[in-house]
């Protein structure tokens, strides 16, 4: 492996809030060992739940209350780009329901609490009951009664609040100062409470913890610190290792398969690049994408000690909100400190340029934050990026890998906003960048 900067010399580069691409010390490319039971009990209670979703939202009929997205080949966007292999676009943009990355993890989470708390009253008799119950008076009566807290800048606060209405918890989202108002107002249509901060989102979560735990009957989501919300988005790899399967791609060591994922507090993609290892083992290589004033998992694979992005003296300004975050799950980075390849990070203006390039080449629409991952596969045929696939003896299997890039929100975008995303990524379309 290439070797590192020293932390001190890695935070002044970070300082100065310019794109860079970080390799991580401490990756270890052999397969890791075998985790599959939590990421499998996680997917079995989303299948038996599936018959109470598409019941709770119609528009789950079709595919039996399943919610995934689709993966999409993106030619027009690959020849834009110059790349070698074939790039795919695993489009989490488009889940149903909440939109976002967030639903897999933040829908399980809260399947997890009910179906805890129906065992408990006796409406589950056990898991092989009917758990259309969930959906009956009895269980809205009894979730009634329970406070569901959550802290976000936006999309897991949408993930949660959405299912939480649903079955009919007192649900409240804690929205940080980086939300965008749009996700408070439709959380609200949904009859969420909503309690705005004026501060960032780690003080967000602080406060929400407080104001749930305070009350006996409340349960806090927490993405830093749960389990049920990182098996629950590691769940995506075996869904997607069945599509990739479906379209006849291999995945192996002469076929090694290349991810690239928009990373905030680490909940999301950090689950993900759990559940790639599991699948795929040392054939997958997986990357995230963090706002340059913003990157927090980046400082908290790398020091174990967690620093913030203040203490490299960065603002955690971002026109990303879903991003926008100043201290990564410690939690998260334990599990992924050796399983993630490398961190780069993006410039507001270069989320919005990308933004553009994708609704320009393939008519795809989604938000800054899950622009991210486009940039990726360019970055690492660059400098650092070229380091790793060197030492990682990848240079002359590139023809032969399969690079994705994961989109992680825009579809219930207000067309309206969108408009002014488009505006912007115009503009920044015709100027030079320097990612």
């Amino acid at each position: 492996m290439v070797p590192a900067p020293d932390p001190s010399t890695l935070r002044q580069q970070l300082s100065l809030g310019q794109p860079l691409f970080w390799l991580n010390p401490a990756y270890e490319p052999a397969a890791p060992p075998a985790e599959l039971h939590d990421i499998l009990a996680a997917e079995s209670r989303l299948q038996r739940c599936a018959p109470l979703l598409a019941r709770l939202f119609p528009e789950l009929a079709t595919d039996q209350g399943l919610i995934e997205s689709p993966l999409l080949a993106v030619p027009a966007l690959q020849q834009a780009l110059s790349l070698p292999g074939t790039l795919l676009l695993k489009a989490d943009h488009d889940l149903p329901i909440a939109g976002s990355v967030k639903a897999r993890g933040g829908f399980h989470e809260v399947l997890c609490h009910a179906e805890s708390l129906a065992l408990a009253a006796g409406i589950l008799h056990s898991i092989d009951d009917d758990y259309l119950k969930l959906a009956g008076p009895d269980a809205r009566a009894l979730f009634a009664q329970h406070l569901l807290g959550v802290a976000s800048t936006g999309n897991l606060g949408l993930s949660i609040g959405v299912i939480g209405a649903a079955l009919g918890f007192d649900t409240c989202v804690h929205m940080s100062s980086d939300a965008k108002e749009w996700k408070k107002q439709r959380l609200r249509n949904f009859g969420v409470r909503v309690i705005e901060h004026a501060s960032d989102y780690s003080a967000a979560v602080a406060a929400g913890r407080a104001d749930t735990e305070a009350n006996p009957m409340g349960y806090f989501v927490d993405d830093e610190n749960s389990p049920r919300l990182f098996y629950g988005y590691a769940v995506a790899a075996l869904r997607l290792q069945t599509q990739l399967q479906q379209a006849g791609v291999t995945v192996d060591a002469d076929h090694p398969l290349m991810v690239y994922i928009p990373c905030g507090v680490g909940g999301a993609p950090g689950g993900i690049c759990f559940g790639l290892k599991q699948v795929f083992g040392s054939a997958v290589h997986c990357f995230f994408a963090e706002p340059a004033q913003a990157p927090c998992v980046l400082l908290g694979v790398q020091d174990p000690g967690i620093p913030s992005v203040y203490d490299a003296g960065l603002t955690c300004s971002t026109e990303a909100d879903g991003l926008a975050v100043g201290l990564a799950s410690e939690w998260v980075c334990t599990r992924i400190r050796s399983l993630l390849s490398g961190v780069y990070t993006v410039s507001d203006a270069s989320l919005y340029r990308d933004l553009y390039r994708l609704q320009d080449t393939e008519q795809v629409a989604i938000e800054p934050s899950a622009a991210a991952g486009i940039q990726g596969p360019a970055r690492l045929l660059q400098r650092e990026g070229s380091d790793y696939l060197r030492a990682q003896g990848l240079e002359s299997r590139l023809e032969q890998a399969t690079q994705i890039i994961w989109t992680t929100g825009g579809r219930l975008v207000p067309h309206e906003e969108y408009k002014k995303f488009l505006e912007k990524g115009k503009i920044a379309s015709n100027e030079t960048l320097t990612d």
